[in-house]
């Protein structure tokens, strides 16, 4: 994983503190094709293999972006790492933790270390990065998480686009 890390620049984080135990969030964030619940811009995400540290599931975005998942740490009721990357193509690194806050509060964080614009020259990289990869990725973070709590708190599949458009992973239709 350390190794995985040192290959990019710079990371990208966001964090949500969501009224909910961490049991009932890791019950979420691990339930096969999960992300069809909460996440507000896939269409579908069907599973290779699950649950686990070899876990493998895709991510089909509603603008006909399809990402491959391949999980490389799981850690019961804390988090999971992966990899993520289109069939053939470079891969960006994933992580997900979980802290209990209170017995009935959690705190969720995703950090993304994105291929785009994130390896090699920080000099040719440091503006692309920060003015294209940077601002679309954190509205992303902020939107996913979003989406969490707005599933646990209705019980029901987050609406497409729910807080917005994400012009990397959908469209406005």
């Amino acid at each position: 994983m350390q190794n995985e890390i040192k290959k990019f620049n710079w990371k990208i984080s966001y964090n949500k503190e969501i009224n909910v135990s961490v049991d009932k969030l890791w019950g979420l964030i691990t339930r096969p094709s999960n992300l069809e619940l909460f996440h507000p811009f896939c269409k579908k995400n069907p599973i290779r293999q699950w649950p686990g540290s070899e876990s493998i599931d895709e991510v089909h975005y509603y603008n006909g972006l399809i990402l491959k998942r391949t999980f490389i740490n799981w850690i019961d009721n804390e988090g999971y790492d992966l990899c993520i990357a289109p069939r053939s193509g470079s891969k960006s690194f994933v992580s997900w933790r979980i802290k209990k806050i209170t017995e009935k509060s959690s705190n969720i964080k995703i950090t993304v270390y994105p291929y785009l614009h994130n390896k090699g020259s920080k000099t040719k990289c440091f503006i692309p990065f920060n003015i294209l990869i940077k601002p679309i990725l954190k509205k992303y973070l902020y939107q996913v998480l979003s989406g969490i709590e707005w599933h646990l708190n209705n019980n029901k599949r987050v609406p497409k686009n729910k807080f917005g458009n994400n012009i990397m992973f959908s469209n406005n239709n």
